[in-house]
Formats: C-alpha cells, sequence, structure tokens
C-alpha cells in the first residue's frame, strides 16, 4: 500500500482527493497547508505528494522545495485554479512531477498519483541499485580491472561504512582524492559535506585558521571572525591532503580534535564541539618523518588507523587502455570537441611509458592530444618527446656496440618523423641537464659528454637562452 499526502486548505478538496484515491489503496495523510505539509514530508515515508499550490501559509511551490531537500526521489504533483504557463514552467523547474490544473476529472489525478508513485519507487530501486554497486566494488568512478584495483574498492567498501581515520597513502596523481570521495560517498557521513583541503598549499599560521578557524582581531588582517574547516565539515567528512607538510603547532591542534572532538578558534578561548570523519592522505613516508622529528608520533597513530595504499599507475598498466577511453569521453564532453579514437601504436606507447606523474599525467596527455590532433585519430607521435624518448639510464649508456639500446628501440612507436623526433629529443635532454646544473652551462655540459663550444652552438641551434623557456 502507497502512502500519499494530500496538501490543500480547503477540508472539502482534501476530503474529495483522499475519497478517489483511497479507490486505489493508498494510505492518505492530510496536512491543511504548507507547515503541516512540511511535518508530514519530515515524519512519514511518503511514495509522493498532491499539492495545492495557492494556500494560506504559503505556496505548493514551498512543499516542493522541501520536499525535494527533505528526499529527491519523492514525486510531486501540483493541483491548482490559478494556471499560468509561468507556474507550470517553474513548478517542472523546480522538480515537480506533474501540473494538473482545477476544475479535474478524478481519474486524471488517479492516473497522476500511480504514475508519481512508480517514479518515486523507480527512483529508490536505482538508490537501492547504486548503494549495492558502491558496497560491493567501493566506488564505480576508480576505473580499473587490475588485481591491485580490485583489492583497493574492496577495502574502500570495507572501510567506507565505519567512522574510522583512514590514511590514503600514494604517489602524487595517482588518485588519493578520488579513493577518499568514494569512502566518503559509501559512509554514513555522504548525507553531509565533503570538505577537502590541501596542507601543503597554505602558510603555517594560515593552514591553522583555514583549518580551526579565527575570531576577529585575532592576527592582523582578521577583520571578521571566521569558521574553519572543521567546523564547515561538521557532520559530514574533512580530508586532509599532504597531511605530512603540516607544521608541528597545526599537528597539536589536530591531535586534539581527534582526541576530544573540541575545536578552538585562533583568538579564543571557547571550544567548539564538532562530529567530523577524517579521512587524510600523503605522498610521503610519514613513518620516516616520525623518526626525523617532523612529525608526531602520537599523531601518526591517530591518523594511520586504517592505511589505504593506492597503486602507481606503472603498478597497473592493464589499466591504461580503459583510462585512455574515459579521459576521451571527458576531453570531449569538457573541451567542446568532437571524441577521439586512440590507435594500437599510441597504446603501445602509453603501455612503455611509467608516468611519474601517474593518472592525472595521463589524463593530461589524453586532453594535450586531443587538443593538438589534427586528425580523428590519436597516433603515437600526438605525445611529447618525454613519452616517445622513455628510456632507461642503462640504455643510453649502453657503450658503442649499442648494447642496452633495445629498451629505447621498443619505445619508439613505428612510424614517425625521425628528423623532428631527434631534434627534440635532443631539445630536451639538453634542456633537463640545464635545470639539472642549476643553468650553469660548464656543468650541463660535463653531464652530456659535450664541449663547452659543442653545447653553445646546440644552444643557438634551439633557440635555447641563458634562462628557463
Amino acid at each position: 500500500m502507497s502512502k500519499v499526502l494530500v496538501v490543500d486548505d480547503e477540508a472539502n478538496m482534501r476530503h474529495i482527493l483522499a475519497l478517489n484515491l483511497r479507490r486505489d489503496r493508498h494510505e492518505i495523510i492530510q496536512a491543511a497547508g504548507v507547515a503541516e505539509a512540511r511535518r508530514a514530508i519530515a515524519e512519514e515515508n511518503l511514495d509522493a505528494v498532491i499539492s495545492d499550490q495557492k494556500m494560506k501559509d504559503g505556496e505548493g511551490l514551498d512543499v516542493l522545495a522541501f520536499a525535494r531537500s527533505s528526499d529527491p526521489t519523492l514525486s510531486v504533483v501540483f493541483l491548482t485554479a490559478f494556471a499560468t504557463v509561468e507556474l507550470a514552467v517553474e513548478s517542472m523547474r523546480r522538480g515537480a512531477f506533474d501540473f494538473i490544473t482545477k476544475p479535474f476529472l478524478p481519474e486524471v489525478v488517479l492516473a497522476a498519483t500511480r504514475r508519481a508513485i512508480e517514479h518515486t519507487q523507480l527512483l529508490r530501486e536505482n538508490e537501492r541499485l547504486r548503494d549495492t554497486l558502491v558496497r560491493l566494488e567501493g566506488s564505480a568512478e576508480i576505473v580499473g580491472r587490475s588485481p591491485a584495483i580490485r583489492e583497493l574498492r574492496k577495502q574502500i567498501a570495507r572501510v567506507a561504512p565505519t567512522n574510522a581515520t583512514v590514511l590514503i597513502i600514494g604517489e602524487t596523481g595517482s588518485g588519493k582524492e578520488l579513493v577518499a570521495r568514494a569512502i566518503h560517498r559509501s559512509s554514513p557521513f555522504a548525507p553531509h559535506p565533503f570538505v577537502a583541503v590541501n596542507c601543503a598549499s597554505f602558510p603555517d599560521t594560515l593552514l591553522e585558521s583555514e583549518l580551526f578557524g579565527h575570531e576577529r582581531g585575532a592576527f592582523t588582517g582578521a577583520d571578521r571572525a571566521r569558521e574553519g574547516l572543521f567546523e564547515a565539515a561538521n557532520g559530514g567528512t574533512l580530508f586532509l591532503d599532504e597531511v605530512g607538510e603540516m607544521s608541528m603547532a597545526a599537528q597539536a591542534k589536530l591531535l586534539r580534535v581527534l582526541s576530544d572532538g573540541l575545536v578552538t578558534r585562533l583568538g579564543s578561548t571557547r571550544p567548539r564541539r564538532v562530529e567530523v570523519r577524517l579521512l587524510a592522505a600523503t605522498n610521503r613516508d610519514l613513518e620516516q618523518r616520525v623518526r626525523s622529528g617532523l612529525f608526531r608520533e602520537d599523531l601518526y597513530y591517530r591518523v594511520a588507523v586504517v592505511p589505504l595504499r593506492v597503486p602507481p599507475l606503472r603498478e597497473r598498466r592493464d589499466d591504461i587502455p580503459q583510462l585512455c577511453q574515459l579521459f576521451l569521453a571527458q576531453a570531449a564532453r569538457d573541451l567542446k570537441i568532437p571524441r577521439r579514437t586512440i590507435g594500437e601504436d599510441a597504446i603501445k606507447l602509453l603501455l612503455s611509458y611509467d608516468f611519474p606523474g601517474n593518472v592525472r599525467e595521463l589524463k593530461n596527455l589524453i586532453e594535450r592530444a586531443c587538443i593538438l590532433s589534427t586528425g580523428q585519430e590519436i597516433t603515437a607521435i600526438n605525445f611529447p618527446v618525454r613519452v616517445a624518448g622513455r628510456f632507461s639510464a642503462a640504455a643510453i649508456g649502453g657503450g658503442a656496440d649499442g648494447a642496452g639500446l633495445d629498451e629505447l628501440a621498443a619505445a619508439i612507436p613505428e612510424s614517425l618523423d625521425l628528423r623532428r623526433f631527434l631534434t627534440n629529443l635532443e631539445k630536451a635532454l639538453i634542456l633537463r641537464s640545464l635545470r639539472a646544473a642549476r643553468w650553469v652551462q660548464a656543468e650541463a655540459a660535463r653531464r652530456l659528454g659535450l664541449t663547452r663550444s659543442d653545447l653553445s652552438y646546440k644552444l643557438d641551434k634551439h633557440g635555447i637562452r641563458n634562462s628557463a623557456p
């Protein structure tokens, strides 16, 4: 039996509607206005709402807004004697399921109510299926079928329903924030905010203010009180990226919040209680930083209750083709360009690359190739020289007999403009050596095995000046 709320400030109209709807064996809840409707929506497990538009204490649009904020799956049908095109458009824009004008035939309302109930049930079934998928596999947005990613999704599914503090460990660009968001969406904190902050992007004093807030006059420029991110995330999840970069003072304050749930703003003596699920991430070895005295040992054991390691892309190369398809679709949508395809030679090249920037670097490479490609298909030549020229130090130092150069040859596409490739490769190697030598040309020449005059000639040839281009 479905439960339907009828909202109208005219008692006769409510009774007529209730009488007709009970013929379809619905349980009817009645509300004489907006205030009563809000209470019913909050307290009852409803399947549909039938609401008048003009009422003494408000409008049907107010009922709709409250229903949408309380339960986005709940379908609302409007009844009004003051039908206008503007009202119909506005009600639909705000999410109304149907719009019926008075006077109406009972059969019309019955049919609209049945459709509204079916729509509500369909949306709720979809939500249940999504929740089941999340519980079984973690987040569908963490793309890949490699054993490492399958195991990561299982770990997310196990830890997400708890309130345990999680330390996400992984290299830059490997997807640590994506993992944090997946944990939040699958947790009891999901209806509340997910707030993320990169601890390395703030100076020490500003980071404390950002996390814990400040009172007016707490420091120069603090012209008004401001809540911190812990307060902003109250009831939800706070994600601290690069937590290993926090100052010792900020670490001490963070430890207190984790210990007793109390936040004290800068310049205040009054603690505020917060309930926040903390997720932290780092690309550093926190145990080594503890031994070096740069990270508090007691805080380390607080944040690393459950450690999760995100594998670098070079450990999950089997996922590269699937990630390429995802990023091609995203690039087409975000850049508003035709969707590109990717050739086998390009995939082969990417599979041979070590991706020091991990998934983020792959996404940037695909986006760059989509922009610069003149054809429908992305080929190996559309990727920068650092990818096509990926080889080991052993290969380049193979000696006069060429021993060790097989790896270099395997990384180069079978079809390319060799002259342009070698020119770009030479320029890239010179620039890398100059940067490593802090632009001291004598040292860069030594690193490259060149004389000072040879390097000077090549700098002129490639148009490289005495500072970073």
